[in-house]
């Protein structure tokens, strides 16, 4: 794997590589599988790394300062990360026009 530009995305792609490696050792595991615990680990990281400060008056924590606040945060980068993937669409999706 070639050196990672960032953190980011040094991160994403080990978390591909992870999956692919998951998948390729045991050609019977479901994908979906996978993706469920990959996704459910992200998720306890992320809300991990989103505690607030502590400081009500604090700015930056603001957005994530209750834990309905942060799972919309959540949602937002989900919905940004979701759309900016090559396999938000699909051609066997159902709502693709066919001719």
């Amino acid at each position: 794997m070639a050196s990672a530009e960032t953190p980011f995305d040094e991160a994403f792609a080990k978390t591909v590589e992870l999956a692919n490696g998951i998948a390729d050792r045991d050609q019977k595991a479901d994908l979906w599988d996978i993706a469920d615990g990959l996704l459910a680990g992200a998720v306890q990281f992320w809300l991990y790394s989103r505690q607030p400060c502590g400081d009500p008056d604090c700015e930056d924590c603001l957005p994530i300062g209750t834990a309905a606040g942060r799972v919309a945060e959540m949602r937002k980068l989900l919905q940004q990360f979701a759309e900016e993937s090559e396999y938000f669409h699909t051609p066997q999706d159902r709502n693709v026009g066919r001719a």
